[in-house]
Parts: structure tokens; C-alpha cells; sequence
């Protein structure tokens, strides 16, 4: 007999690649110092193109508006599309003043700072609209869980800016009594929770107090706000997961404005996909929405309010924006990103987008717009000058005395707090 010869094995499909080291892919932002803006990356949706759906649809039926924009006005101040709805003028006129009020305060606090009579300060220029028209279709006894950028929120109530700049300055009149760091307010009466320097844990304190009321049978809604970068942090999904099992009525912002702190938002994620792609995978209706069109985070975040009285369940949002100024004034965005941004950002200014729409319906004008403008300068500086005799950081005679940090701390303070407090002499 002949002796069989051996065959060789027949190919598999996955042949052996030749050796090669492996590597990570670390995103970086389009452009740098230097560099000539670029916002190509951003994708963006033609104006009223994105289709309004009901209020009771899941998650999988309304998937590619997690992709998608939602946008009402155009380049000419016109209202477009199925998410324009006609607000009336007076509507309007409280939404473009908030706005304008928020950014004529950020900038006296600003000056402030840099004066020293406050040790930190946050702007929150380019991203008024997202905060001030949420604001306007909660009702009294809702709660939001702010971060420290939605300062809209208290100027859509008229909330008094004197307790504001009194928190800021931790003055004699501060109701925190010094015990925040300057922007992190916290007004229960307002339905402002206490702002964390932690920030991904607004999220779950807001899907946990939506829960706490619908077990107790309430009818008050919750509101969180998180930024593009803390969305990486667990407690954004474990507040998804939370929200998308029980149905929460909550409404869950994601305000991204490109930048955490000097992280681009490639960084958490935003490169492969969007941020409002996360709620579908938990189940969670979500949506994309120009943050800087007044119009649409005010018809969007109705939507969504709607859906949570209803019993509905929660809707995440990502609001597409731009952080016109620093990080913080510890900050020099100068450093990573070209100085000039601001200016090329394809969304705009939606203070100014805002005052086009109301030039066009007739119910404002540029000259109007200038006299506001000096008259809120002019509330601003009374008002600084008001909170300043009650102290700030430099005038030390009206400083808070150090026996109150040990005070309302505890109900029955420990033994090694009152050692300390003695060694103290306070």
C-alpha cells in the first residue's frame, strides 16, 4: 500500500497578521491655539426638519432624534418646523430679560473676582437660553438639580440677585453662611437643590427625588443637569439606569457645551457618537436640541415636562451649546482652544438670536435692546454695591466669625469638634 500524504490544513479565514504593537485612541479636539476655528465635527440638522413625535412614544420609536437636531429658528429669525409653537409676546420678553439679567450679573460677579472680593466666579455666557426657557415651563414645587452654569434658573423666577451676590461674597448675609464655595447656591424656596462641586451626583439625587414623588403620590417633576464631561462619571448611568427601570419623572439635561473644563468633549465620548445616544440604550426617550435656538429648548423641554406629569417616564436631552468663556476665572481657555471661538460657533448667540425673532414679530427693537442692556448694567452695580456693605472676600470686620463652621453641622457635636473649637478660642 502507498502510504497516504499528509494534507495540509485547509485555511480557516482568519489567517495570522504579522506582529504589531497595539495602541489607544486618544480624541483631540480639531483645532488648537492658533488654529483657525473649526466646528465640522458638530452635526447639525437643517432648520425644522425634526419631526415632533407624541408624548407616549418609547425610546426605539424615536431613536434617530437622539442623532438627529432639533432646531425652530433660522438664520433670518424665522420660526420653523413642527416644534414651533407661536409664544406670546409677553412670554418672550420674560425669556430674552432672564437671559439678558444672567449675563449682565456674570459679568459684574466676573469684575468682581477679579477685584478680589470673591475668590471665584462662573460664567455661564452662550448658554442662557437652556436654563431660562427650562425654567419657564416648571411649575412652583418642581425641583432642579443645577450644576453650577444654570444660573438662568433663578433669573426666570426673578429670584432676588442681592441673596445671590451675598452667597457669592459668603458675606454677613449669607444664608449658607460661607459654608459653599461662591456660585454653588442653594435656594429650597426657588426649588434650586444645593449645587455639588461633584457633579455627576445631581443626576442621581434628581432621579431619586422624581421617584420619592411619585411614591408618595405628588405631582412635582425633578429636573438634572450634568455637562458633556461628567456624563463619564458612573452616577450619570446608574441615574439612567434608575430613571429608564422605573420611570421617573424626570427630565435629565446634558448640557454640552464642547468642554469640560479643558477636555474636550471627545474626551467623555462625544467623538464616536452623541451624548443623547445613551438614553436609548437605557431605554430612555432622548433627544438632540440646539441649545441656543430660545424657541426650541422652550417647546422641547415642555414636551419633555408633559411626558413626566403624565406618568410617562423620564426624556434625556442634549442640548447642543458653547461655553463662550473660561471654564472658571481659574481658567485660560486661550491655552487649549483658539481665542476666537466664541465668534465662529455655527448656533450663534442665543440672546441675540432671540432678539432677531422679536425684531421680526415687531415686538422689539435694537434701540430697545440698548436700553435694556444699560439697564440691567445699572440693577447689576446697585446691587453689587448694596451685597459689598454687608462684606466680601476683602473686607474681613464682616466675615462670618469661625465658630460657625462648627455650628448646624452636627445635632450633638462630637468630642473632637469641641476640642478643636476651644483650641480655637471661638
Amino acid at each position: 500500500m502507498t502510504k497516504e500524504k499528509s494534507k495540509k490544513p485547509v485555511a480557516s479565514g482568519h489567517e495570522k497578521s504579522s506582529p504589531q504593537k497595539l495602541s489607544l485612541h486618544v480624541p483631540e479636539p480639531k483645532t488648537r491655539p492658533g488654529d483657525k476655528p473649526d466646528f465640522s465635527y458638530v452635526r447639525i440638522s437643517p432648520v425644522g426638519e425634526t419631526p415632533r413625535p407624541a408624548l407616549d412614544v418609547s425610546a426605539i420609536e424615536i431613536r434617530d432624534l437622539a442623532f438627529g437636531m432639533v432646531r425652530v429658528l433660522d438664520d433670518q429669525g424665522e420660526a420653523q418646523g413642527p416644534w414651533a409653537v407661536e409664544l406670546e409676546e409677553d412670554v418672550l420678553r420674560k425669556g430674552l430679560r432672564a437671559m439678558m439679567r444672567t449675563r449682565a450679573f456674570d459679568k459684574r460677579m466676573q469684575r468682581a473676582q477679579r477685584q478680589g472680593k470673591t475668590s471665584f466666579y462662573m460664567q455661564a455666557t452662550g448658554e442662557e437660553a437652556i436654563s431660562v426657557a427650562q425654567q419657564m415651563v416648571l411649575r412652583k414645587g418642581d425641583m432642579s438639580f443645577p450644576t453650577y452654569r444654570q444660573q438662568g434658573l433663578l433669573f426666570a423666577q426673578d429670584f432676588p440677585i442681592l441673596e445671590m451676590m451675598n452667597q457669592i461674597y459668603s458675606n454677613e448675609k449669607d444664608a449658607l453662611r460661607g459654608r459653599q464655595l461662591p456660585v454653588l447656591y442653594s435656594f429650597k424656596k426657588a426649588g434650586h437643590f444645593t449645587i455639588s462641586g461633584n457633579l455627576a451626583t445631581q443626576y442621581i439625587q434628581a432621579v431619586g427625588w422624581a421617584m420619592g414623588s411619585a411614591i408618595k403620590g405628588d405631582d412635582k417633576i425633578a429636573c438634572g443637569w450634568i455637562g458633556d464631561g461628567s456624563t463619564a462619571e458612573n452616577d450619570f448611568h446608574s441615574a439612567l439606569v434608575f430613571a429608564g427601570v422605573y420611570r421617573a419623572p424626570v427630565i435629565l439635561n446634558i448640557t454640552n457645551n464642547q468642554w469640560a473644563i479643558s477636555s474636550f468633549q471627545g474626551i467623555a465620548g462625544g467623538e464616536a457618537t452623541v451624548f443623547a445616544a445613551r438614553g436609548v440604550g437605557y431605554g430612555v426617550p432622548a433627544l438632540r436640541v440646539d441649545g441656543n435656538d430660545f424657541l426650541a429648548v422652550y417647546a422641547v423641554s415642555e414636551w419633555a415636562a408633559e411626558r413626566a406629569r403624565r406618568n410617562l417616564g423620564p426624556t434625556l436631552i442634549e442640548w447642543i451649546t458653547y461655553r463662550a468663556a473660561a471654564h472658571s476665572t481659574s481658567d485660560d481657555p486661550s491655552k487649549y482652544r483658539p481665542k476666537d471661538d466664541w465668534e465662529h460657533w455655527p448656533l450663534g448667540d442665543p440672546i441675540e438670536r432671540l432678539k432677531q425673532h422679536m425684531i421680526k414679530r415687531g415686538m422689539w427693537s435694537d434701540e430697545q435692546h440698548v436700553q435694556a442692556e444699560a439697564e440691567y448694567d445699572e440693577e447689576m452695580r446697585v446691587a453689587a454695591e448694596e451685597a459689598e456693605s454687608y462684606g466680601t472676600l476683602q473686607a474681613l470686620e464682616h466675615r462670618p466669625s469661625p465658630a460657625e463652621m462648627f455650628e448646624n453641622v452636627f445635632e450633638e457635636m462630637p468630642p473632637h469638634l469641641r476640642r478643636q473649637r476651644q483650641e480655637m478660642g471661638v
